[in-house]
């Protein structure tokens, strides 16, 4: 009995490690494939040219044909960017209107309806749903009606996360799957991705893992249809506790998008926070930032709402940053301690040999030097960050609190039966006026912190160059560029996602400034860097 608990043990063991060194691997390959994403997408764009040269050549499509070729542009788009798949979609239902074929002008609101949902607009989602008409359509068109109204009301339960209405949103929700599943063919990918979905949301993990691997070994593990269905399998597995499989389903979907050019996908957002409560910080912190950049470039409002729930992981990593640098000096300042207390032995074993003694106090001095300014630096970013960790609660504060007003501004109107005074209501939010109030308040913190940044700045130019703010307590866009750039913001790309601009226009506006400078391009930056703090 000992002999065969052994045994057991040892071949537990070796499971559990041989799926641990399994997912480090596919996390390796996933970060392999993150930095080849551009490959996939010059993939992409390629098929979208060869579609739109078909339709822009001499010779005159049908109207059938023309609903084919849209039709493949909308599929190429829907997962890819928002704009130009809600383009395609717009154009479906036109063609479907001259052709006077309702069974295509259901199919293309039912398509419209999907871009929608995907860029987080649920009521013109529903709105769309709403006006189907289902009379003359195959029972195929009628299941993929359902599971989209289902998915509506599942997302609509999952933004709102209420006690309230997410409940009727579900029951909604579930009654449509139902209905889709009904109509659904037996033993097909979709029916089996249905049923998946449904024993998922009843807490029936073994039978939804069971209908989810039997879509996987239906699609090509690069597409996004693997991806959807890794993702949904990951799902299961996070809902009942297996951690590690969850991050392995997660990642192999997050690859699939990838490959795919899927920018509209969660599975990278999710494994991000996976790998988060796992302690692998600087993965989570690079898969974080990709989801951000992909949910930015396709549109989708909800995903950015969700990856900013989770960007305490960037100002996490972050302060580890912070952290991990102090005690690097720590050790610079023990290793300069100690070199000095060897040095004045020396010193005094060779005090007749002169210029070695010389050559050792100018080493001293220059460690001490270093010592100090290295000390200035952590005493800057430790007030730096002193300064915006309070900032970000100030201002998280008070979006919170705008959005709990709002909220419950919302919640009256709904509870009085006051509908048409919701898009008023809507309309009280000012977006551009918010995004003012930001820039304001980051550089209302940003000159407390470095008070003589535009006076050193403008030394950099001719007097008529001089770029001088409205008052003391803000900046102009130049200026608040540079000011980022000497927060450590670098990358262009960033700073455009900061300040709402296109990459183009901030290497514009950065080129303008330095090319009026006294200084060399090369050197302005670092001259920027060099302004000191309080």
């Amino acid at each position: 009995m000992k002999l065969f608990s052994l045994l057991l043990l040892l071949l537990l063991y070796s499971g559990t490690a041989l799926c641990i060194t399994d997912t480090d691997s596919l996390l390796n390959e996933l970060s392999h494939t993150i930095e080849n994403k551009e490959v996939y997408s010059s993939r992409k764009e390629d098929r979208i040219k060869n579609l739109k040269q078909r339709l822009n050549r001499q010779e005159k499509l049908s109207l059938p044909e023309q609903f084919e070729v849209y039709n493949k542009l909308y599929e190429e788009y829907k997962s890819f960017k928002f704009d130009s798949a809600f383009m395609y979609a717009q154009k479906l239902q036109g063609i479907a209107g001259q052709l006077n074929d309702t069974t295509r002008a259901t199919y293309a609101k039912i398509k419209l309806s999907f871009i929608l949902l995907s860029s987080g607009m649920f009521k013109e989602t529903l709105d769309s749903l709403n006006s189907v008409e289902l009379a003359h359509v195959p029972d195929s068109t009628k299941a993929d009606y359902y599971a989209l109204k289902a998915r509506a009301y599942y997302d609509l339960a999952n933004y709102n996360m209420d006690n309230y209405y997410a409940q009727r949103y579900i029951t909604s929700g579930n009654r449509y799957l139902d209905s889709a599943i009904a109509l659904a063919s037996p033993n097909t990918p979709q029916f089996y991705s249905l049923s998946g979905f449904r024993n998922l949301k009843a807490e029936n993990f073994d039978e939804a893992a069971h209908d989810f691997r039997q879509v996987l070994q239906t699609y090509p593990p690069s597409s996004h249809d693997y991806a959807i269905a890794a993702a949904s399998l990951g799902n299961v597995y996070k809902a009942t506790g297996n951690i590690e499989q969850a991050i392995y389903w997660m990642a192999k979907a997050s690859v699939a998008d990838i490959k795919s050019s899927t920018n509209e996908a969660v599975a990278l957002m999710s494994l991000a926070e996976l790998l988060y409560k796992q302690g692998d910080e600087n993965r989570a912190y690079t898969y974080i930032k990709q989801a951000l950049k992909d949910a930015t470039f396709y549109g989708a409002r909800q995903r950015k709402i969700q990856v900013a729930a989770i960007l305490p992981i960037i100002e996490g990593e972050r302060l580890t940053t912070v952290e991990s640098q102090r005690r690097r000096l720590f050790l610079y300042a023990a290793a300069v301690t100690l070199l000095t207390g060897l040095v004045v032995l020396f010193a005094i074993i060779i005090f007749r040999q002169l210029k070695r003694l010389k050559m050792a106090k100018r080493a001293i001095t220059e460690a001490n030097n270093d010592l100090h300014e290295l000390n200035d630096h952590l005493v800057e970013a430790n007030k730096i960050k002193e300064e915006y960790i309070g900032y970000s609660f100030n201002v998280y504060s008070e979006y919170i609190g705008k959005l709990e007003k709002f909220k419950r501004s919302i919640d009256k109107k709904l509870m009085a039966r006051k509908y048409d005074d919701i898009p008023h209501v809507l309309k009280l939010v000012n977006l551009k006026k918010e995004r003012a109030l930001l820039y304001q308040s980051f550089d209302k913190v940003f000159l407390k912190l470095f008070p003589d940044f535009v006076s050193e700045f403008n030394a950099y130019f001719h007097e008529e160059d001089k770029i001088i703010p409205k008052d003391h307590e803000s900046l102009t866009i130049e200026l608040r560029i540079f000011a980022l750039i000497r927060m450590g913001i670098h990358e262009h790309e960033q700073i455009a996602t900061i300040l709402e601009y296109s990459v183009n226009t901030i290497y514009t506006y950065k080129t303008r400034v330095k090319n009026r400078s006294i200084l060399p391009n090369e050197e302005f930056e670092k001259k920027i860097m060099a302004i000191k703090a309080f």
